[in-house]
């Protein structure tokens, strides 16, 4: 529990920094009044039961694949769910928009949580105004160039930390409660409904901002997996979401005896003597959130790597223990410029709340879709049931979608760019390596022909050789090469494919194939989860229990490497097929991905029209 309060919680944990204060001194901001105060209240509170409680603790986490969630786990589950369907194809752009937009929420929520706490300095300190943003730069510069050490360094005082803000957040909430008990009424939910009643579109649009008291729900179904379910859930209802409630209350409180408190809330509530020590203990908290986030985009990376998405990336594994806790260099500092851009660009956590809205919504509407799918085709539940319970998230989900959608022109503009050019990216690879596997199918010569086309006295030298295919049919075009150039063959030859399942793991005993195709040639199946790390080395020792011995000073690894030449053959737009040229010389070689040894492998250069 203590272990997913720091690292799940910390995104949620934080929207008290600057949620209450976008709704009534945003981009569309509301009259400090009761009436207003109470409606948003209670539409805070339902919503913190409803989608966080209801939909994400109770129903998301069981729509678990091998225990596994996210945005890609629940793509394989209602990929599974909708196979020969119409709208299959729908399903899986679905689901790779939804980690699209992940990776726009990873690069706002560092900006806006850290911006946003250490714009307390204002408060505690008047006219430190143009100190908040080169401080917030140094965090963050900080924060990344510590990625590479891992995030069990970072996270060794998650938890704590964790515990000790949510008191805090609980204890500010309950002393600024005290001096106005009648907002507790917002309880009600007549408060909220009769809100939409009286104020119709200002109600509607308050949503776009009440909704980022959800922020980080997406991280309570993607990090089920590190501390399991009943755990966050313990954790969710025993502490957090009381003092998120408490605290939200509190500034309510505040706001119905001081409007003018609308200029940061949060702030305003504490003590004078406590606002130093609360911007130090706010900003670790953001820190903390945002490391959640980062770690998240490299596991998100790695997801769909292995699902064939996105290249090769060099990846670097930091736990010797933990196979998840892995750093991606291009990924990180990326995600390092393009945070740096953000604060430079909308200089304040307010800017940054138009943008932040639109990337949270738009995974969660998209996780309500692929949920009624899964109830009806996985589930089997009634098709009633599932069409009452996932319509009622779809419609909640629409609605703070389209108030979002509002703020468009006033920077929610930038995750739906960020997630549309992803989009690009992944279905170009994805298209790409399809086009690319057809091109080799069609000159790939079948295993007999070639067999019976090998002259039988052909020089066999001693030793094994491993050729790398990406499909499961024909002769590798490296030992074609070979053969024409070297004119000799190993005496044990391998054809070795690896297929990434669409499950989080594969288990060592379910891991490799052997097929004896004839005359000491072989075919070996590696079969890996997409969670998995693709070590072939360690594979192949496996290949004991199929009378099959690797000896490594005797084995060699051909790969081929592919130059893709653009044409205009029907497949892709050219465009599209030169960013999957670009992509394909910058992917990481084979040899560092799969863990080869370097001076064990050989690789043969061919070009392929696409």
């Amino acid at each position: 529990m203590v272990g997913a309060i720091g690292v799940v919680y910390g995104d949620i944990g934080t929207s008290p920094l600057y949620a209450i204060k976008e709704v009534f001194h945003g981009t569309h901001r509301l009259p400090a009044d009761p009436d207003h105060i109470l409606g948003v209240l209670s539409l805070v509170f339902w919503s913190l039961i409803l989608v966080i409680s209801g939909k994400y603790l109770m129903l998301l986490m069981r729509a678990d694949n091998k225990g596994q969630g996210g945005s890609l786990g629940l793509l394989a589950l209602a990929n599974q769910a909708s196979q020969n369907t119409w709208f299959a194809p729908i399903v899986v752009l679905l689901g790779i928009s939804a980690g699209a937009l992940f990776y726009g929420d990873s690069m706002i929520t560092p900006a806006i949580s850290v911006l946003s706490a250490v714009e307390g300095l204002e408060v505690a300190i008047p006219g430190t105004g143009d100190y908040v943003i080169p401080i917030t730069l140094v965090v963050l510069v900080i924060l990344f160039f510590f990625q590479s050490r891992g995030s069990a360094v970072v996270g060794r005082l998650f938890g704590p930390v964790m515990i000790v803000w949510f008191l805090a957040l609980g204890v500010l909430g309950v002393m600024n409660i005290l001096e106005a008990p009648r907002i507790l009424a917002a309880i009600n939910p007549m408060h909220a409904i009769n809100f939409f009643l009286d104020y119709k579109m200002t109600a509607f649009l308050a949503l776009g901002s009440v909704v980022l008291v959800l922020t980080g729900g997406e991280a309570l179904y993607a990090d089920m997996a590190h501390f399991g379910i009943h755990p966050i859930r313990k954790s969710w209802f025993l502490l957090v979401l009381p003092a998120l409630v408490l605290n939200y209350f509190g500034q309510g409180a505040l706001l119905l005896t001081d409007p003018k408190a609308v200029e940061n809330p949060f702030y305003l509530m504490v003590p004078q003597w406590a606002i130093l020590p609360m911007v130090a203990l706010a900003t670790m908290a953001t820190v903390i959130a945002s490391q959640a986030v980062i770690t998240g985009a490299f596991s998100i990376t790695r997801q769909a790597m292995q699902l064939g998405f996105l290249p090769r990336m060099a990846t670097i594994h930091t736990s010797e223990s933990e196979s998840g806790q892995i750093y991606i260099p291009f990924v990180n500092w990326l995600l390092l410029v393009s945070v740096i851009a953000l604060v430079l660009g909308f200089q304040s956590s307010t800017n940054l709340a138009a943008a932040y809205g639109i990337a949270v919504t738009g995974t969660m509407l998209i996780a309500s879709i692929q949920l009624t799918i899964v109830m009806f085709r996985l589930w089997l539940w009634a098709w009633w049931v599932s069409a009452f319970i996932g319509g009622f998230f779809i419609i909640v989900d629409l609605a703070y979608f389209a108030a979002n959608m509002t703020k468009l022109t006033h920077g929610g503009w930038f995750p739906l760019a960020i997630g549309a050019g992803i989009v690009v990216f992944l279905t170009t690879w994805k298209k790409g390596r399809e086009l690319l596997f057809a091109r080799r199918a069609e000159e790939a010569m079948p295993v007999e022909a070639f067999l019976n086309s090998l002259n039988p006295n052909v020089t066999r030298v001693p030793g094994t050789s491993v050729f790398l295919s990406g499909t499961t049919e024909g002769v590798p075009h490296a030992l074609l090469h070979n053969l024409k150039h070297n004119r000799v063959v190993h005496e044990r030859v391998v054809f070795l494919t690896v297929i990434t399942e669409e499950v989080p793991h594969v288990s060592d005993a379910h891991r490799l194939e052997v097929q004896h195709l004839g005359r000491r040639f072989y075919r070996f199946l590696l079969r890996y989860g997409y969670m998995d790390e693709t070590d072939i080395p360690a594979a192949l020792k496996h290949a004991t229990k199929f009378n099959f011995e690797f000896n490594d000073m005797e084995t060699s690894f051909f790969l081929g490497r592919e130059t893709v030449m653009p044409s205009q053959r029907p497949g892709m737009a050219l465009w599209r097929e030169h960013l999957f040229a670009w992509m394909m010389r910058s992917a990481t070689s084979a040899m560092d991905f799969f863990k080869l040894p370097p001076n064990r492998v050989v690789e043969m250069g061919t070009q392929v029209e696409i």
